[in-house]
C-alpha cells in the first residue's frame, strides 16, 4: 500500500513538474509580446523574436497593429491625406539602432482623395542592434498613428517590452509572415522592375514617366514614391498592363513643386500580388 502511495505521489510530482514547466515556458512565450493597448478602433502591442536571415539568425520587434473593420491607417507617404506613422524609442535601454520596415501597402479612398495605407491588420517589423551584445534589450517606443474612416484620427501610444537576450523563436512565425511583405531592394533580373524614368521638370505642365515591367500576370499593379521630406503626388497609372509592362505619370501643381524633387532621392516602390520592390532613384 506504501509503495503504491509513494508511486502515485511520485506521478503526481512528476506531473505537477511538467505542469509548471508548461506554465514556465507559456509565460516564456508570452515574455516575446507585450500586452495590447487600445485607441481608437484599433489595437496594438510589440512582439520579438530570432528571424532567419539569410541563414543567420536576427533579432527583431513587431509593432502589431490591428484596426476594426472600415478603419485604415497610413505608410511612409500618406498619400493626399492622413499622416505618416511616427515611431520614438527614446528612452529605451541598450538599443543602438532601430530599424523599421514597411511591408508593401496599398491605395484606398479617403474623404481627402486618395491614401495610401494598410486595413485589417499590419505589422512593422523592427530590425534591433543592441548597444551590448548578450544583454537584454528593453524597448519604449512613443508610436503615433493616423486612424481612417470617414475622418483621419491622430492616435498616440506608449509601449514597452523586455526583449531577454535568449528571446529565442518568440513570434518569429508572425514577424516572418510580414518581413515577406517588405519590398526587397531592386536588383537585376528582379521582377517587378522600373524600366526607365522620363523627366521633365520645367515648363507649364513639370512631371515624371516611370515605365514599370511586372512579371507576367501580375495583378494589383501600382507604383508608390516616397520623396522623404519633399512632396511627390501620387503616380497615376496610364492603362492597365499589357505584356507586364505598365506606364505610370506624376504630374506636378507648378514648376515650383517639380524642381523641389531636383538633386532628391525618391523610393519608387513597385507592388503586385507576385512581389514588390524599391528603386532609389534621384531626380537631376
Amino acid at each position: 500500500m506504501g509503495f503504491v502511495f509513494f508511486r502515485r505521489l511520485g506521478l503526481l510530482f512528476a506531473l505537477g513538474t511538467i505542469v509548471g514547466l508548461g506554465s514556465g515556458a507559456a509565460l516564456a512565450a508570452g515574455a516575446s509580446a507585450s500586452p495590447w493597448t487600445v485607441s481608437t478602433n484599433s489595437k496594438v502591442r510589440l512582439v520579438s523574436g530570432t528571424v532567419d536571415d539569410g541563414g543567420r539568425p536576427a533579432l527583431l520587434a513587431g509593432i502589431q497593429l490591428r484596426l476594426d473593420p472600415g478603419w485604415k491607417t497610413y505608410w511612409r507617404n500618406p498619400g493626399d491625406s492622413g499622416v505618416p506613422p511616427r515611431f520614438d524609442w527614446a528612452g529605451s535601454k541598450n538599443l543602438k539602432e532601430a530599424e523599421v520596415l514597411y511591408p508593401a501597402p496599398h491605395r484606398f479612398a479617403d474623404a481627402g482623395g486618395s491614401a495610401i495605407g494598410y486595413d485589417g491588420e499590419v505589422l512593422f517589423p523592427v530590425k534591433l542592434t543592441p548597444e551590448r551584445d548578450g544583454e537584454p534589450i528593453e524597448l519604449k517606443l512613443a508610436f503615433a498613428y493616423g486612424l481612417c474612416k470617414d475622418l483621419c484620427i491622430p492616435n498616440d501610444v506608449s509601449l514597452s517590452l523586455a526583449v531577454p537576450a535568449n528571446v529565442g523563436k518568440g513570434d518569429a512565425l508572425l514577424l516572418d509572415s510580414f518581413v515577406a511583405r517588405v519590398p526587397l531592394p531592386a536588383r537585376p533580373g528582379l521582377l517587378p522592375s522600373v524600366g526607365g524614368v522620363q523627366v521633365k521638370l520645367d515648363g507649364e505642365t513639370p512631371g515624371l514617366v516611370v515605365d514599370a515591367v511586372f512579371p507576367p500576370g501580375a495583378t494589383g499593379t501600382d507604383l508608390l514614391i516616397d520623396g522623404g521630406d519633399v512632396f511627390v503626388p501620387l503616380p497615376a497609372p496610364l492603362g492597365a498592363p499589357g505584356d507586364g509592362k505598365q506606364r505610370f505619370a506624376v504630374t506636378f501643381a507648378s514648376p515650383s513643386e517639380a524642381t523641389a524633387i531636383r538633386g532628391k532621392t525618391l523610393r519608387l516602390t513597385l507592388v503586385s500580388d507576385q512581389g514588390s520592390t524599391e528603386t532609389m532613384w534621384t531626380a537631376e
